[in-house]
């Protein structure tokens, strides 16, 4: 019976540990904790043989008051934060509904303009929906919590102590009694309905409608993974198989003109891509599965985004395409098909299915990108958001895919080392010459989007630090390839120019001032109040402090790939510098993967530091006066919650810390009629006890005072 029932405990602990909304986990029962108390009291016990039974009686009583008294903490803790939401979300359908009738009369007067507001509504409800299900499923874990801890205590302890104490306080608790969240709920769904949608509830419900919190994929998802993984692997074997005997081949056949090194550059770029695809689903089930709230973090939609499985069956099927095209080109002259044909296919197939206008092939995911694309390259004239500068970071890692798409199109457009069969290509030509000025620009574009998204920032926020330091970071790979060129341009073939040893400098100033941005700012590493985390951070989300560490390390390695390469040049290599340029191109994809995940988890911790579990979408103007707001506050019912809120809001504007600098601020070129998104990102950094505005502090303090009076008053 005990594995049987050892079984059944650790279902609902997987059941709580994947059902909880990540920002909220510390304000859910500690189960693990409550559980891990019952096992120490029973084995730390005094043996029944030995002692008296009383002695037994009274360790018993005394844990027994000690775990009721840790019990009667979780409750207040779990009443009090249901209480806050549950008084956050009535105001907010208040608010909303207050929107909803100032829409409809609205509505007699600007058509295009109520189109657009009805539209801010549609979404503004959704988002607050998905709210109310979160803290419904809240409600629910907290109270099974509780049954079933206590059943244990009183199954493991033969007493009836815990059963006595759930129907006393727990059953009669506000968070379990209070209803107020079905009827929200049922309000919610009448107005969608009846105001959004014109009557039509499987419309409005389909808009409403909230994916399972269990999160299961779909069979046919992970057969189709499956299916194109097994085939890419086949065919890569068939690919180095066949790439090695033709090697072979080409060195008996002395008439063979095709230069290897225009095949590698013409399939390097694709592969990149592709690596890059696939590592990002690795990303997103690391994320998923330790509680990172990736979903959040880059604004995507609930309700339908790529998971982890799509992400690498996509990865997958572009595989496949590409092991193909290789093949096909090995053996082009047997299908009698022109060899160069076969790389540009590649290109234009990849192209028309991200440019394709259709609602097929992942179109929501493809056009969540080209909405992000042109504010990442027409940087700095657009507001940054998290999602863009994450964008522009990746591009940075495929900035050698880049230049080969760059030379891709040069080699077909010039046709400069290409016959007129396209059998063969003898050189890679002045396409891929790194004296060439556009060959430098386009190494320079990745940093030079990060640059101005950065003056952006600064222009946002009027804040030197961090955003004018972090703009000096990119600054470095303009001098270190304007250097590199300049080396290429005025070396000879006997000594180098004195370009060369500026480009050295350059690039161990950035490697260095990058390696300390990723690891003090990034990740939030080697933070002051890390207790038992050295050299790392006070929270951490991953399992094993040995990835971390891995991690350090990796990227100090990684951040100077750029010095092995010259190293290999050196001693003998230079023959194989585009397979040594592709070994060390994927190596940075890979940096870049293992970066994502402590890049997304010290947002996501600072994002819990909010509760923030869903986007505030807000449909009304915010006012100027954050005072004259929270004075105001105080007049309504229950004010505490909303003070509390503002409170937080309010000290992110006083507070100087880099962990929580605001991302997103609302800007004077956002017009007020569109839905103003709340969202605060923060970026990782300095001492948790920087300096603080005193002024605010006085602020908060004088208004929290009058807030326990209002209370008190209340009370009386």
């Amino acid at each position: 019976m005990q594995p049987l029932h050892a079984v059944i405990v650790m279902k609902f602990a997987e059941h709580l540990g994947a059902h909880i909304t990540p920002e909220w986990r510390k304000q859910y029962i500690q189960y693990e904790e409550m559980k891990a108390m019952l096992y120490a009291a029973l084995e730390q016990a005094p043996c029944a043989e030995v002692v008296e039974e009383e002695v037994l009686t009274r360790y018993f009583a005394r844990f027994d008051e000690s775990f009721f008294t840790f019990c009667d903490k979780e409750l207040a803790k779990i009443n009090t934060f249901y209480a806050e939401k549950i008084a956050e979300a009535t105001r907010k359908f208040a608010m909303l509904r207050s929107e909803l009738e100032g829409s409809e009369y609205e509505q007699m007067k600007k058509k295009k303009i109520q189109r657009r507001k009805v539209m801010d509504l549609k979404l503004a409800f959704s988002e607050f929906y998905l709210s109310l299900i979160l803290l419904q499923n809240y409600q629910n874990l907290n109270f099974t919590g509780f049954r079933k801890i206590l059943k244990k205590h009183d199954k493991m302890l033969r007493t009836e102590a815990g059963g006595t104490w759930r129907e006393e306080l727990v059953e009669t608790s506000n968070f379990h009694t209070n209803k107020d969240i079905d009827k929200l709920i049922a309000d919610t769904e009448a107005t969608v309905t009846t105001e959004l949608e014109g009557g039509d509830r499987q419309k409005a419900m389909k808009r409403l409608r909230v994916p399972p919190l269990g999160d299961q994929q779909s069979p046919w998802t992970t057969f189709k993974v499956g299916l194109f993984s097994g085939a890419f692997l086949v065919l890569m074997i068939a690919m180095v198989l066949s790439a090695v005997f033709h090697s072979y081949q080409a060195v008996d056949n002395l008439e063979a003109k095709n230069d290897w090194r225009v095949v590698v550059r013409l399939y390097r770029g694709p592969f990149l891509v592709i690596l890059f695809i696939f590592l990002m689903g690795i990303n997103v089930y690391g994320w998923r599965s330790s509680g990172v709230n990736h979903v959040l973090i880059f604004e995507l939609d609930p309700r339908n985004h790529l998971s982890e499985q799509h992400l690498m069956e996509l990865a997958a099927i572009f595989g496949v395409i590409w092991t193909l095209s290789v093949l096909t080109f090995l053996y082009s002259t047997q299908l009698s098909i022109p060899a160069y044909a076969n790389p540009l296919s590649l290109f234009i197939i990849m192209a028309i299915f991200m440019f394709n206008p259709t609602k097929t092939f992942k179109h929501d995911a493809r056009f969540w990108f080209l909405r992000v694309a042109p504010r990442i390259v027409l940087a700095p004239f657009f507001y940054v958001g998290f999602a863009d500068f994450w964008l522009a970071d990746q591009l940075n890692s495929l900035g050698q895919a880049l230049k080969d798409f760059q030379f891709l199109l040069c080699f077909y457009i010039s046709g400069e080392t290409i016959d007129s069969n396209w059998d063969t290509a003898d050189s890679l030509g002045y396409c891929s010459s790194s004296a060439w000025w556009l060959v430098a620009i386009v190494s320079c574009l990745p940093a030079w989007f990060r640059f101005a998204q950065c003056l952006r920032r600064y222009r946002d926020t009027k804040e030197a630090f961090p955003h004018l330091v972090n703009a000096g970071k990119y600054s470095t790979t303009f001098f270190a390839v304007t250097f590199a060129t300049l080396d290429s341009a005025y070396r000879t073939e006997t000594e180098r120019s004195p370009f060369f040893y500026l480009y050295v400098l350059s690039a161990i100033i950035s490697s260095c001032y990058s390696y300390t941005w990723d690891i003090k700012m990034d990740w939030g590493f080697f933070a002051s109040g890390a207790g038992d985390n050295r050299f790392l951070r006070e929270e951490i989300v991953y399992s094993s402090k040995g990835y971390y560490y891995f991690a350090i390390v990796e990227d100090l390695v990684l951040r100077f790939s750029w010095a092995y390469q010259l190293l290999l040049k050196e001693v003998g290599f230079s023959a194989y510098s585009e397979l040594t340029t592709s070994v060390f191109a994927a190596l940075e994809v890979v940096r870049r993967f293992i970066w994502n995940f402590f890049r997304l988890e010290n947002e996501h911790l600072n994002n819990c530091g909010k509760f923030r579990a869903v986007r505030d979408i807000s449909v009304a103007p915010i006012d100027a006066s954050d005072q004259q707001q929270i004075i105001k506050m105080m007049d309504e019912p229950d004010p505490t919650s909303l003070f509390r809120k503002k409170k937080i809001l309010k000290s992110q504007a006083h507070v100087i810390n880099p962990l929580r600098v605001p991302l997103l601020q609302d800007t004077d070129d956002k017009p007020d009629s569109a839905a103003a998104n709340l969202k605060t990102f923060h970026i990782g950094g300095r001492d948790a006890n920087r300096r603080r505005n005193q002024e605010g502090d006085k602020l908060e303090e004088d208004l929290q005072r009058r807030l326990l009076d209002l209370n008190q008053q209340e009370n009386v």
